[in-house]
């Protein structure tokens, strides 16, 4: 089997699935460097002595105010910076890939009035797409009652295999699961309630609220997405971003929403980092075929 690792963000689940993907990226310097150029990056020099002392991409957004804004006002508008810097170098004979982020995307975010956002200092470093196998499961489960136990707790899944050597620079990457292109953090498939955000059993459980670009903000104040989010690729900095109540195809059905986004990006499309080193690819493979089967447990 190939070490070749497809994550796949879609909704329909509550876990990160994994599905092998043939010429995919290995984890040469290389094909680091190549997936590192698939981010909006706003430093190039890297690493940054700190990603927020940077000068990042200026977003102008009238619809962010008060705490919801995570800049300054100018001209009665909300002003933020994109800020992203993705370093690949040797440590040994070991391919490594710092992560670091503001966590503020290239868009406008749709924040509900009093809800706060803010900047973030997200930094990490990990192996870059260390190898796996089949053979060497990091976790291994037999029954319904162990799957749930792994796939259905949050804190089970927020410390990365040892073999993926991750290093938290700052306290902020305990708590995500990577980092999209656009910079902003992916968090677990899971709520913090352990349930699906979207589609939560028991349904006593509400599902919890996001923009039409699948994101929002955590109780941190940390704009986040827990599924691969089409904006990510293609919003610009004067995207007006709507609440997806308020978007009745994205209401109706967020998870056929989600795939819609991908409409033009029917390929092997590179959307984030996972923090266990993994490259993060979208649902459809290099044939133009989505993925709706072949994973593994995790």
């Amino acid at each position: 089997m190939s070490n070749d690792r497809f994550t796949l963000c879609l909704l329909l689940y509550s876990i990160s699935q994994v599905y092998v993907v043939h010429s995919a990226a290995s984890n040469s310097l290389s094909n680091c460097n190549a997936i590192a150029a698939k981010f909006s990056t706003t430093y190039s020099n890297g690493p940054a002595a700190s990603i927020i002392s940077t000068t990042g991409t200026n977003v102008t957004c009238a619809s962010l105010t008060g705490v919801s804004c995570p800049g300054s006002t100018s001209s009665g508008s909300c002003v933020f910076q994109h800020k992203l810097c993705i370093t690949c170098y040797m440590s040994g004979s070991t391919v490594k890939i710092r992560v670091q982020s503001n966590g503020l995307p290239l868009f406008c975010p749709n924040i509900p009035s009093g809800v706060t956002l803010s900047e973030q200092n997200i930094d990490f470093s990990v192996n870059f797409n260390p190898d796996v196998s089949v053979n060497s499961p990091y976790i291994t489960v037999t029954t319904q009652t162990a799957i749930d136990s792994t796939i259905c707790n949050v804190s089970n899944q927020a410390t990365p295999p040892s073999a993926s050597g991750f290093t938290a620079i700052s306290s902020t990457s305990n708590g995500i699961a990577g980092v999209s292109i656009d910079g902003v953090a992916i968090l677990n498939a899971n709520s913090a309630n352990n349930v699906d955000p979207f589609y939560p059993s028991p349904t006593t459980i509400a599902a919890e609220h996001v923009d039409q670009c699948m994101g929002h903000p955590n109780p941190q104040n940390i704009y986040h997405y827990h599924i691969g989010s089409g904006c990510a690729l293609s919003a610009s900095q004067s995207a007006s971003v709507q609440a997806c109540a308020t978007v009745s195809s994205c209401i109706s059905s967020i998870s056929t929403y989600s795939i819609s986004q991908f409409s033009s990006y029917k390929t092997l499309t590179v959307i984030g980092i996972a923090k266990d080193g993994h490259v993060i690819y979208g649902p459809y493979d290099s044939s133009g075929n989505q993925i709706t089967s072949g994973y593994d447990v995790c």
